[in-house]
């Protein structure tokens, strides 16, 4: 798989300079999908970015979501024609955005999406995460079909979390690769 076809999904606020996801697109040229605005994110207008780009991309494509990505991804996979090109998804630190103070930041993001997604998913939760309780984490990947990761007290498995390049995740992010 070409490395242009890894499409890296940052959660509000976009991913930061030490953020895995940023150190993965610079080591291994993974794509980013630009949002209109990282500030400010309309559901819709999410949506319909990555649809294009998913469109746009030749051949199959993985997801490599963050935080609000992943909700991103669920939302997108119950409404887009295009699901057909995931090979599959890896989920890390989902957003709960059903919780009260995330819906008063992040208005118009619930509800979650709930089906199983159409494609392959690893979810990876903290138990230490301020966006997403564990417990609320491993229904998320229930409902998804996906299969959980417990990667411990990790934070928002950010910048933050001290994990640089994240070898683990990228460990995860080959099985979901492999033809």
């Amino acid at each position: 798989m070409s490395p242009g076809n890894v499409l890296i999904l940052p959660g509000w606020q976009s991913s930061d300079a030490g953020h895995w996801q940023t150190l993965w697109e610079a080591k291994h040229g993974y794509r980013r999908v630009e949002q209109h605005d990282w500030m400010q994110p309309l559901r819709g207008d999410w949506c319909a970015r990555l649809d294009e780009v998913v469109v746009d991309t030749h051949g199959p494509v993985v997801l490599v979501a963050h935080s609000l990505g992943c909700i991103l991804a669920a939302w997108w996979a119950a409404h887009s024609q295009h699901t057909g090109k995931v090979r599959g998804a890896l989920l890390v630190a989902p957003g709960d955005v059903e919780r009260a103070e995330l819906a008063l930041l992040l208005p118009g993001w619930a509800p979650i999406a709930s089906q199983v997604l159409p494609f392959p998913a690893v979810l990876v939760a903290s138990r230490n995460d301020p966006y997403c309780r564990f417990g609320r984490a491993a229904q998320l990947a229930q409902a998804w079909g996906a299969r959980m990761v417990d990667c411990g007290e990790c934070g928002h498995i950010n910048a933050e979390s001290g994990l640089g390049e994240w070898p683990e995740g990228q460990a995860l992010l080959h099985t979901l690769m492999k033809d």
